[in-house]
């Protein structure tokens, strides 16, 4: 029987399940606890940044950071179009309307230049995203948002400990975003995280996660809040995770190196890139095929899955989807990249042997 290789899952050790222990038989297992605190403070250390907070996944930390900073019904925040779909929707849960910008043809990732084209006298913010785990370009972005008085929203779901000009993400725009979902760099299971170096952010995104609940009259609240806490339990997951990122993200990077030792003499195939300025922590390693149209790079997912080797498509254009599509945007990058990529496996728990596999049996179909 052929064996099966996922395109990921979680490293779990002995560690991690000490620390689950440890909140379970304290007794704090819902959002009360020491490993939130630790959680907090050790991530916030990690990035760079003055606070973290820890939220129920990565999609509401998008959605309470867009509140926090005010964001509201008929504002218009621009995302990338190669995204996951929580980033648009996140927008819209606030009444807001998300624009699609192109992304860039080198890194994948949210493109300035089309920002420009994007901004109106209704925007509000920008959420670049570091899509696949590769920065976006800050610089030119945190000077369009001081130029227009934009909020800049990192989306580094995908990121944790990704670098820009040796600063990590999440530490660059007003806040940054993480998820923390079983298939990321670390994971607390379902879990995200809010970085910011704003005291008024913090704040305000602190209040509003626990149902706007008044710091001095208890069960009194003046206006909407959410039930967006994490747990005790999962904290103690993350932190175990966190104190092993270091590790985790040099193994990403080194399966990486085997993958294009191993696909180097293909022609027509592009791999991640890594611009001069970035530290690419490779969440997924993804592959562009210059011959694919999105029948053909199905086919070629479906070889590869007879033959025990899982893969994904790339994300389709936020834009394509049917509840965005009379928004009317179409980006050529976007429009054009998607249907040539796949992420193949990418997990920590992978070997060289299986990198081998993979690569030879890639290059047999192509």
């Amino acid at each position: 029987m052929t064996k099966f290789i996922p395109v990921s899952e979680p490293t779990i050790t002995e560690k991690e399940i000490e620390y689950v222990i440890q909140a379970v038989k304290s007794g704090w297992v819902s959002s009360l606890g020491e490993f939130i605190n630790k959680f907090e403070d050790e991530f916030a250390k990690f990035v760079g940044t003055k606070y973290a907070l820890t939220v129920a996944n990565g999609t509401v930390a998008l959605h309470l950071s867009l509140v926090s900073l005010g964001i509201k019904e008929d504002d218009e925040v621009i995302v990338p179009d190669l995204t996951f779909i929580a980033t648009a929707n996140a927008v819209k849960y606030t009444g807001a309307i998300p624009v699609f910008a192109d992304i860039d043809k080198e890194t994948w990732c949210i493109s300035s230049d089309d920002i420009r084209t994007k901004i109106t006298p209704k925007t509000k913010a920008i959420i670049p995203v570091h899509l696949y785990g590769h920065p976006a370009d800050m610089d030119p972005i945190l000077k369009i948002a001081k130029e227009y008085n934009l909020y800049v929203i990192e989306d580094c779901a995908e990121a944790h400990g990704a670098e820009y000009k040796v600063r990590k993400v999440g530490s660059l725009g007003d806040c940054g975003v993480f998820s923390f979902y079983g298939n990321k760099i670390i994971t607390t299971g379902e879990g995200g995280m809010i970085t910011t170096n704003d005291d008024k952010i913090y704040e305000r995104a602190k209040y509003l996660r626990d149902h706007a609940m008044s710091k001095e009259k208890r069960y009194w609240h003046t206006e909407i809040g959410y039930n967006y806490r994490l747990t005790n339990i999962q904290a103690a997951l993350g932190l175990a995770q966190l104190e092993r990122i270091n590790e985790i993200i040099n193994k990403k990077r080194q399966i990486f190196e085997w993958y294009k030792e191993g696909l180097k003499d293909l022609e027509d195939i592009k791999l991640n890139p890594e611009k001069e300025w970035a530290k690419n922590v490779f969440w997924m390693v993804c592959l562009v095929y210059e011959k694919f149209d999105e029948e053909k790079r199905n086919d070629f997912m479906k070889k590869l899955k007879e033959k025990g080797i899982d893969t994904r498509p790339f994300f389709y254009p936020c834009s394509m989807m049917p509840i965005y599509k009379k928004n009317g945007f179409i980006n050529p990058v976007s429009y054009e990249i998607y249907k040539k990529g796949i992420n193949l496996p990418s997990s920590y728990n992978l070997t060289f042997d299986d990198i081998s596999y993979i690569c030879e049996t890639i290059k047999e179909f192509i």
